[in-house]
């Protein structure tokens, strides 16, 4: 596989996650799209580390550290949104109002 066909599909999973994070109503589809915004970053980091340095690991080390953000990030997201949804019996972004003066 080519560098331009791992970025091709880089960009078109980068743009596939900031629409849906555009568009979402839903909390939990928004952190979905969060994640596929983040693995696209990802297989950007693998596809050039192949195609620079095949032999060195650099690109591979900031995946295991960009993937260990995005798991804190999912749990802490979750656990809010559960938070939020025993009090407001909803995940819809547009009924979050709870940091508002």
């Amino acid at each position: 596989m080519q560098l331009e066909d791992i970025l091709i599909l880089s960009a078109f999973l980068f743009c596939m996650g900031l629409y849906g994070l555009i568009t979402s109503k839903n909390v939990v589809r928004a952190l979905m799209c969060l994640e596929l915004l983040l693995n696209s970053v990802n297989l950007n980091f693998i596809g050039f580390s192949a195609f620079m340095d095949p032999l060195e690991i650099k690109g591979q080390v900031l995946v295991v550290f960009v993937m260990t953000i995005a798991a804190a990030e999912a749990a802490i997201g979750l656990a809010l949104v559960l938070a939020i949804y025993r009090n407001r019996d909803s995940v819809n972004l547009e009924q979050f109002n709870l940091l508002k003066w």
